[in-house]
């Protein structure tokens, strides 16, 4: 098991759609073993295959919840359907989301407060579970990372332009922008 880098707002893998998993042998169990050592190194929430740079429909979490599903997970070709988001603006407080490949930043997002999902674990079994809270939050953004979309490409106008200028004040939004967990200084001030 090693840490991958991970990529930031800007690397093609990121913004298309991935591929779905056929082949469940040995470089698949190596790349989940990999997101998982990642996931931990970097403190989230959640990872997405996407985010480590292949374009595979994988993503893990490590999360308590209330939901009777291990806090670590990982979950291949899944599909999520959650209830729709609260009408209104979100809370710049309770509804902050952020995101390992937009890294240090914070914006709030609303989304259903519940969330249904299916797929299969590493090796092919199938899942089948529901999510409420936030764990319904992370199921949905890591959804969205396998099919090509960030957080902050959901976010309202007002929090979209602060969202657009941070990142390129951040000089973010290209091709080849990494972050190494342990290595590089935590952008979430995990290590401080």
């Amino acid at each position: 098991m090693s840490v991958r880098p991970i990529t930031i707002t800007g690397e093609p893998v990121l913004h298309r759609r991935a591929e779905v998993v056929t082949d469940f042998g040995p470089e698949l169990q190596t790349l989940i073993d990999d997101m998982l050592e990642t996931q931990a190194a970097a403190h989230g929430a959640g990872l997405a295959a996407p985010q480590v740079g292949v374009g595979l429909r994988v993503f893990t979490w490590h999360l308590a919840n209330e939901d009777g599903v291990p806090e670590i997970g990982v979950i291949v070709n899944p599909f999520v359907r959650a209830t729709r988001p609260p009408d209104g603006d979100p809370d710049k407080h309770d509804d902050a989301e952020g995101c390992l490949s937009v890294p240090g930043l914070h914006f709030p997002l609303t989304r259903g407060d519940r969330a249904d999902v299916t797929g299969v674990d590493r090796n092919g079994n199938e899942l089948a579970f529901t999510a409420t809270g936030w764990f319904a939050r992370c199921m949905q953004h890591e959804y969205d990372h396998l099919n090509g979309f960030l957080y902050v490409d959901r976010l309202d106008e007002k929090w979209k332009k602060k969202a657009r200028k941070a990142i390129r004040g951040e000089g973010w939004g290209a091709a080849g922008k990494t972050w190494m967990p342990g290595v590089d200084p935590d952008p979430f001030g995990h290590d401080s």
